[in-house]
């Protein structure tokens, strides 16, 4: 874990893909995270949240904490809360998970175009060929192409980030962020 001397707050999230989507808007916003002591944590999985909470909690120097994650990982987050006896209102929980609300938030059309100044237009239309996707709607087609590659969450997470309008952001990553900016 990074030290995280002088923080005000810190914010765990499962992995990179999250940790580049909230870093991405806070730019776009007009935010500097670091200089303002707001340190996002990218845990390695749901899994690890009672490991980090305990830590955290355990340095007891008043930092506030405040997380994302999925709708299906959730739990292991309140259990971790809970058990640690820490407040989890800054912690918000995406519908079905972070790619879901970037999809459905940018729109399908403007995914794609996305995709394509990524320079992987090509591999999309081959991807959509394939026998288990031509029955799928095209925001699942979406979902399930962000995961089919290491890397390519965390590059479409900041990616559709840049392409969002503002006005769209989804309510956990608008919810974190405002927690953060106390």
């Amino acid at each position: 874990m990074v030290p995280l001397v002088g923080a005000r707050a810190a914010v765990l999230v499962e992995g990179a893909s999250d940790q580049a989507a909230l870093e991405s808007l806070a730019v776009r916003l007009g935010r500097d995270l670091a200089a303002e002591g707001v340190h996002v944590l990218p845990m390695g999985g749901a899994t690890e949240i009672r490991r980090f909470v305990q830590m955290l909690a355990a340095a007891g120097d008043g930092m506030a904490l405040a997380g994302l994650c999925d709708a299906g990982e959730a739990g292991y987050f309140v259990r971790a809360l809970d058990r640690a006896h820490v407040d989890g209102s800054g912690f918000f929980v995406c519908h079905a998970d972070l790619e879901e609300e970037l999809i459905r938030a940018v729109g399908a059309r403007a995914v794609i175009e996305v995709i394509e100044t990524q320079g992987e237009l090509r591999s999309w239309l081959r991807f959509t060929k394939q026998p288990a996707q031509r029955t799928r709607e095209v925001d699942e087609q979406l979902h399930r192409f962000m995961g089919t590659r290491s890397g390519r969450k965390a590059q479409y997470a900041a990616a559709l980030v840049d392409a969002l309008d503002l006005a769209r952001v989804p309510a956990p990553l608008a919810g974190v962020l405002a927690f953060t900016a106390r």
